[in-house]
């Protein structure tokens, strides 16, 4: 019979060859990898997922655990792959971030988009402004209308809706929003009327 391995030492860098070789070998390719790739996940990965696998790297390889280490190299490389783990987590944990980074690395400028900057946040910063924009309209007067519309429709008023609505696809007549919510509008005013047993036709 082998003998029971020795408890680990309190001094040990706690990581065992496995690891030890694991480290090294990410460290080396470190550069050329993505956020879901430093996290071990899959593209597909779900919110819960990308925590998981953070709190697992940090178990792992948190600086903290190597403060006593005189191996510089070793401490170092801890250094470098937990920043990228956090890096990786920041990014990807934002449901808008993760939307432009995966396009970014599955698209021709991978090399160049691996690491999230500053400017990749400005730019986020405005792919997020323009979508709300583009949402809720880019023209001042036909925002104002539509948003006097959403006043309407959460009061039930929906004629008063259906004008509004007009009014904001003049500024704006190719905004699908604002069509599918005058149809909408226009769908509960029909319904009003019938139940009212009116005859006149909504135009």
């Amino acid at each position: 019979m082998s003998p029971p391995p020795p408890p680990s030492a309190a001094k040990g860098p706690g990581l065992d060859a496995s690891q030890l070789a694991d480290l090294a070998s990410r460290c080396a390719k470190l550069e050329q990898l993505d956020y879901f790739e430093v996290l071990l996940l899959e593209r597909t990965a779900t919110p819960a997922d990308i925590k998981k696998a953070f709190y697992r790297e940090s178990r792992t390889y948190h600086p903290d655990r190597f403060f006593h280490i005189t191996d510089k190299q070793l401490k170092e490389q801890v250094h470098e792959l937990y920043k990228r783990v956090t890096e990786a987590y920041y990014v990807l944990r934002d449901d808008t971030k993760r939307k432009k980074y995966v396009s970014d690395v599955t698209g021709p400028e991978r090399a160049q988009k691996l690491r999230f900057t500053e400017a990749s946040e400005a730019e986020t910063k405005a792919a997020a402004k323009k979508e709300q924009e583009e949402q809720i309209g880019t023209h001042p007067k036909g925002r104002q209308f539509y948003q006097q519309a959403q006043k309407d429709i959460d009061a039930g008023n929906w004629s008063a809706a259906e004008r509004n609505l007009k009014m904001a696809l003049t500024y704006e007549p190719s905004n699908a929003r604002y069509k599918e919510n005058l149809a909408e509008a226009q769908k509960r005013l029909q319904e009003e009327a019938k139940s009212k047993g009116d005859s006149f036709k909504i135009r």
